[in-house]
C-alpha cells in the first residue's frame, strides 16, 4: 500500500536530505512523461504528418505541435495551482501524477489510430493537457521535499530524466514496428513509470485548504517582474533558452531527411538522441553537484548557454552526418549543465512556498510557449527565408542572448 504522506508541514522549507530511492522514483516519473512527449515529437508526429499530408508535412506537424503547446501553456500553471490546493489524504501531488499518467496515455492511444489531422490534434492536446498535470505535480515535489543544498544534484538527476525520456521515447517510437504501435508503447511506459512514485511518494498534505478568492486566485498567475525581478529574469532567460532549443530541434527529422540527405532519418534521430543523452549524463550530475559545493549557479548557466550556441553554428555551416554528430555532442554537453543548474536556480527565486507548483507552472509557460512560437517562426524560414542554415543561426543568437541575460539575476550567486 502507499504509505501515509510525510508529517512535515506542506509550506515548510525542507531541511532533511531526500533518499536515493525517492529521487529515483521522481526521476522515473519524469522519464515517463518526457518519453510520452518526445517520442512523438521527435519521430511519430513527424512521420504521421507525412503520412496524412505528404505534400504539406511541415504545416501539419507545426499545426499539431503548436496547438498542443498552446494547451500546455494554460494547463501547466492551472494544474499547478490546483495541485497546491488539493486536499487528498495521499497528499497534494499524488492524485495529479496518477490522473496525468492515465489521461496522457488516453491521448496517445487516440493518436495511435488517427488518420486525419483533427484526430491528431485531439490526441496530442489530451496528451499535453494531462501530461502537464503530471509534470506540474512531479516538478513541485522537488522544492516541497529537497533542501536547497541538495537541489543541484537532484536537479541534475531531473535533467537526466528529460534526456533519458527523449532517448526512451525515440527508441520506443522507432523499434516497435509502426506509428500506431509506437504510440501504444509510449502510453504503456508512461503509466508504468509513475507506479514507484505513487507507491513511496512521501507526499505532504494540506491540513487546511487555503481560502479561495477567485479574483485573487486569477491574479496570482501574474507575477510582477517589478516586484519579483529575479523571478522575471529567470522566466525570460528560460523562455529564450527554450525558443532557441525549439528552433534547433523541432525539425530535426526533416533536417536529417532533406538537408543532410540521410536515407533512414528516424534511425538518425535515435542515434543523435543517444549521443546527446550520453553527453548530458556526463555533465549534468557532476556539474549539479559542483554547483552545490561552490554555492554558485549563474556562471554554470551562462557557460552552458554559450556552449549550446556553438552547436547551432555547427549545424548551420556543416549540414552533414558528421556535423550532426558533432552538434549533438556539443549540445548535449551544454544542455546537461543548463538543465541541472538552472532548475536549482529557479527553485531559489520562487516568490512563495504556498504556491510552489503554480509558480513553477508559470515558469513552465517559458518551456511551453516556445513550442507555439517555434513552428510559426521555423516553417517560413525553412521554406522561404534561407532554410536550415538561417534557422540554426537564429537559434544560436537567441540562446547566446539568454546566456548573457542570466547575469541580471541578483539574489542567486
Amino acid at each position: 500500500m502507499i504509505p501515509e504522506p510525510g508529517v512535515v508541514p506542506a509550506f515548510a522549507e525542507p531541511t532533511v536530505p531526500v533518499r536515493a530511492r525517492w529521487t529515483a522514483a521522481v526521476v522515473l516519473a519524469n522519464v515517463g512523461v518526457f518519453a510520452a512527449w518526445l517520442g512523438p515529437i521527435q519521430v511519430l508526429l513527424a512521420k504521421q504528418s507525412e503520412a496524412v499530408a505528404p505534400g504539406n508535412k511541415e504545416f501539419v506537424f507545426g499545426l499539431v505541435t503548436g496547438i498542443g503547446a498552446a494547451v500546455s501553456v494554460v494547463a501547466n500553471p492551472a494544474f499547478g495551482a490546483i495541485s497546491d490546493r488539493t486536499m487528498s489524504r495521499r497528499g497534494r501531488r499524488v492524485p495529479w501524477v496518477l490522473i496525468g499518467a492515465l489521461g496522457g496515455a488516453g491521448g496517445l492511444l487516440i493518436l495511435s489510430g488517427a488518420s486525419a489531422v483533427g484526430l491528431m490534434v485531439l490526441g496530442w492536446c489530451l496528451m499535453q493537457l494531462f501530461g502537464n498535470a503530471l509534470l506540474a505535480a512531479i516538478t513541485a515535489v522537488v522544492p516541497d521535499r529537497v533542501p536547497v543544498s541538495q537541489r543541484g544534484v537532484v536537479g541534475g538527476w531531473v535533467a537526466i530524466s528529460q534526456v533519458l525520456g527523449a532517448l526512451v521515447g525515440t527508441a520506443l517510437a522507432t523499434s516497435v514496428g509502426g506509428i500506431g504501435l509506437g504510440y501504444v508503447a509510449c502510453a504503456v511506459f508512461l503509466v508504468l513509470s509513475v507506479v514507484p512514485y505513487l507507491w513511496r511518494s512521501g507526499d505532504t498534505r494540506l491540513v487546511e485548504r487555503p481560502r479561495l478568492v477567485v479574483p485573487q486566485f486569477l491574479r496570482g498567475f501574474w507575477i510582477s517582474p517589478r516586484r519579483y525581478p529575479d523571478f522575471g529574469w529567470a522566466w525570460l532567460t528560460r523562455f529564450l533558452f527554450n525558443v532557441g532549443n525549439a528552433l534547433g530541434t523541432l525539425y530535426l527529422f526533416y533536417y536529417l531527411q532533406d538537408e543532410v540527405g540521410l536515407a533512414d532519418a528516424d534511425t538518425g534521430v535515435l542515434i543523435l538522441t543517444a549521443i546527446y543523452s550520453a553527453c548530458v549524463l556526463v555533465t549534468a550530475i557532476g556539474c549539479g553537484k559542483w554547483s552545490d559545493s561552490v554555492g554558485r549557479r549563474k556562471i554554470f548557466v551562462t557557460g552552458s548557454g554559450l556552449v549550446m550556441a556553438v552547436a547551432g553554428v555547427v549545424l548551420a555551416v556543416w549540414p552533414t552526418w558528421p556535423g550532426a554528430i558533432l552538434g549533438a555532442i556539443i549540445l548535449g554537453a551544454g544542455f546537461g549543465v543548463y538543465l541541472s543548474v538552472d532548475f536549482a536556480l529557479l527553485t531559489q527565486v520562487l516568490p512563495s512556498a504556498h504556491d510552489r507548483a503554480k509558480d513553477l507552472g508559470v515558469i513552465n509557460i517559458a518551456n511551453s510557449l516556445p513550442q507555439v512560437l517555434a513552428p510559426a517562426l521555423a516553417a517560413p524560414i525553412v521554406k522561404h527565408l534561407g532554410g536550415y542554415p538561417v534557422l540554426y543561426l537564429l537559434a544560436t543568437f537567441i540562446t547566446a542572448t539568454a546566456a548573457v541575460l542570466v547575469r541580471q539575476i541578483k539574489s542567486v550567486a
